[in-house]
């Protein structure tokens, strides 16, 4: 079997649409809601896909007297009958991130042993809901999630880091809901779903401690506030494993994602090979070694029969350090590297999105790539090598026209790669 140019993209493509797809938030919390409460049913939520999933849930129960407030990012609510939406900023705080906080912890308070909270919990909810800890004010929460963004720290370093300069993170929120009975539903984002790490897990229990955050500020050498350092001094530790119980139901996550990929793919022809869905590292290097794979596929027939595709996911980082940085995400830095280590390899295409629709703060989901993306850069007189340096993958494909640009997609389930090798 063979394709064309056009039709290998089309079918990358129909790839990651079909992962998105898979992760809608309305099925998805259809699948998993709890039985209905003898008392009263309170909604409340965080996340880029928490509107959507609310939307779902109201419409769900029409007959139970519910009702609540959760927060996404700007441009991502849809109605959601009952329930309040508020919108804020992604993925560094605004004020209305510290309005939608209290409004939440407002919410949960005084509840009864029969009534039922249930958390929307998605990626994007460490930002879009923030109370800083006692003492901290706003702008030193938004320098600490500036500095985090730009260490080159992992996800799920960052939100440890977070979970302990805030009120209402690390199960913080499920204590204040108690005796009510909390249950949490998580769209994944995050390599593991460990749901701890996901939004900073409000209302789930925290492994991580205070010696870790000291670790990791270390590590990366970022520089808190004094307000900042104050907090983590009076040693405010989270509800542990053990201390504090509800129920988390994880209900779309990147495996599933990428096994709908893999089964657009067979319908194609195309052989699919999971090369796993927590793939971390530095975002460019990533792609340095998906080039191996794939040129060893292209040149051997190996791993998989050809057509073959390379399906991973997780979440890439892109460490800007003190330079200058142009403009892009991990998917475009990681597809960038990509195209750099192929060298114009026959018979290699790819495709990497976000798919929240954002790679990034841009309004891309990400890009595609060819084996003449270098040439064609070229002929333009663009070094790809140099705007990899410059962290500036947007502007390259930009230039190219081969930017995916989907809008807001209103779910969360982290980066979707496809690797097509014909």
């Amino acid at each position: 079997m063979s394709l064309t140019d056009g039709a290998a993209r089309a079918a990358l493509r129909r790839l990651f649409d079909a992962a998105v797809a898979s992760a809608a938030p309305g099925p998805a919390v259809l699948r998993h809601l709890p039985d209905k409460p003898k008392g009263r049913c309170i909604v409340i939520g965080a996340g880029k896909a928490s509107a959507a999933m609310a939307a779902g849930l109201d419409a769900a129960w029409p007959d139970v007297p519910l009702s609540g407030v959760v927060v996404t990012r700007y441009e991502h609510a849809v109605p959601a009958g009952r329930i309040e939406i508020l919108e804020a900023s992604h993925p560094v705080p605004d004020a209305m991130s510290e309005t939608a906080a209290r409004r939440i912890l407002d919410t949960v308070t005084g509840l009864g042993p029969d009534d039922l909270v249930i958390a929307l919990i998605s990626g994007g909810g460490s930002a879009l809901m923030v109370m800083p800890a006692e003492g901290m004010t706003m702008a030193d929460k938004m320098a600490l999630n500036s500095a985090l963004l730009k260490s080159g720290a992992t996800i799920t370093e960052m939100n440890a880091v977070r979970k302990h300069l805030s009120r209402i993170k690390g199960g913080r929120l499920a204590l204040a809901a108690a005796p009510a009975r909390v249950v949490t539903l998580v769209i994944s984002d995050v390599p593991g779903d460990d749901p701890a790490v996901i939004a900073s897990g409000p209302t789930v229990p925290d492994a991580t401690s205070l010696a870790d955050v000291h670790e990791i500020l270390n590590r990366y050498g970022i520089e808190l506030s004094p307000a900042a350092e104050a907090a983590l001094a009076r040693g405010q530790e989270t509800p542990k494993p053990g201390e504090l119980v509800t129920d988390i139901r994880m209900i779309a996550s990147p495996r599933q994602a990428l096994a709908a990929a893999a089964d657009a793919a067979r319908e194609l022809g195309i052989t699919p090979l999971m090369l796993g869905d927590a793939l971390e590292g530095e975002a460019k290097e990533i792609g340095t070694v998906m080039a191996g794979i794939a040129r060893s596929a292209a040149l051997y027939g190996q791993p998989v029969r050809r057509p073959a595709v390379l399906l991973s996911g997780g979440e890439g980082t892109v460490t800007i350090g003190k330079g200058k940085a142009g403009r892009g995400g991990r998917n475009t830095e990681f597809l960038l590297g990509l195209a750099v280590a192929l060298a114009g390899e026959a018979g290699v295409y790819a495709v990497a999105g976000d798919s929240d629709g954002i790679d990034g703060t841009e309004d891309a989901a990400g890009a595609v790539i060819t084996p003449d993306t270098l040439a064609r850069g070229a002929a333009k007189g663009l070094d790809a090598r140099a705007f990899l340096t410059g962290h500036d993958s947007y502007s390259y494909f930009d230039a190219l026209g081969d930017l995916i640009i989907t809008g807001p997609t209103l779910t969360n389930v982290n980066d979707i790669r496809a690797v097509l090798v014909i």
